[in-house]
């Protein structure tokens, strides 16, 4: 395969919905689809010592009922199924998507925690994988790709927009024939008129059209670029994370953006990007950028 989808597969309703999502997608883009388990020291947790072989075809079974479901739904798609190994699964997923478009995977919360998306896993990949990462939940693939009204969202650093993130924000636009959203969260000044936050309506005014127009800017060579791509600029007052959540319950996708570090030290990720993660209501896109 010189062009494909993978998508990490390991037996959860999560992983499921992955699998489905990725298949949809590979669809769209015309190539094929790789699903891949990366095994661990867990798939031996329910061995049986006196026949260590039967969590290997237990797993390698799993692995090829995925495929097979995938098969019955979408039965042009060329798939090919397998396991994998040899370290840490975050590490071995990360490295196997290096020669991949995208690499997709299930994402659920942890710890009862309401609103919260991703586990520990996610969470690591995330901040590990240098292709474009997609997180999906349980029901996400259930979702329709493009229904009427329904958008890609974009969050967007208008002080240093991130040209990969952007790009590929307006291709899946394009792909899905859906609106794209590009949301800019601004905070006002610390000391903001005369009685701290409270700011006079003119100084409000003047302070909204400086961040609109640095929205417009950032998007204006993206808008001639894939002029057939409906663009709503939205920019509104408070964090950015915030601002992509409110409007994420309807998207179709969620694009936020992850620097590339040298160093494996510190968090991976950035503040808004963690947040999103977390707490958007749609898959959501990590696009690695430098």
């Amino acid at each position: 395969m010189s062009s494909y989808l993978l998508a990490g597969i390991d037996g959860s309703p999560e992983s499921a919905a992955a699998a489905r999502w990725a298949a949809e997608e590979a669809v769209r883009r015309g190539v094929p689809l790789r699903l891949v388990h990366a095994q661990t020291w867990l798939d031996d947790i329910h061995a049986d010592p006196s026949q260590p072989a039967d969590v290997r075809a237990l797993t390698t079974r799993m692995v090829s009922d995925a495929k097979e479901e995938i098969r019955g739904r979408r039965r042009g798609l060329e798939i090919r199924a397998e396991l994998i190994g040899g370290g840490d699964p975050v590490e071995v997923l990360a490295e196997a998507a290096t020669k991949s478009e995208m690499l997709v995977v299930g994402s659920r919360g942890i710890g009862g925690f309401e609103g919260l998306m991703v586990g520990s896993f996610g969470l690591a990949l995330a901040g590990r994988c240098d292709v474009p990462l997609v997180l999906v939940r349980a029901g996400d693939s259930e979702r329709p790709a493009a229904p009427d009204g329904a958008e890609v969202v974009l969050g967007i650093d208008t002080r240093d927009p991130a040209e990969d993130v952007i790009d590929f924000a307006f291709r899946e636009a394009a792909r899905r024939a859906a609106v794209l959203r590009a949301v800019h969260g601004w905070t006002p000044p610390p000391a903001w008129g005369y009685a701290g936050w409270v700011s006079p309506r003119i100084e409000a005014g003047q302070f909204a059209a400086i961040e609109a127009e640095l929205l417009g800017n950032a998007l204006a060579g993206w808008r001639a670029k894939y002029p057939d791509v409906v663009v709503v600029e939205d920019c509104r007052i408070g964090s950015g994370a915030s601002a992509v959540v409110d409007v994420s319950s309807d998207a179709c996708l969620v694009v936020v953006g992850r620097r590339r570090r040298p160093h494996h030290i510190g968090m991976r990720l950035g503040p808004v990007t963690h947040s999103v993660i977390h707490h958007a209501h749609a898959p959501v896109a990590i696009v690695p950028h430098d």
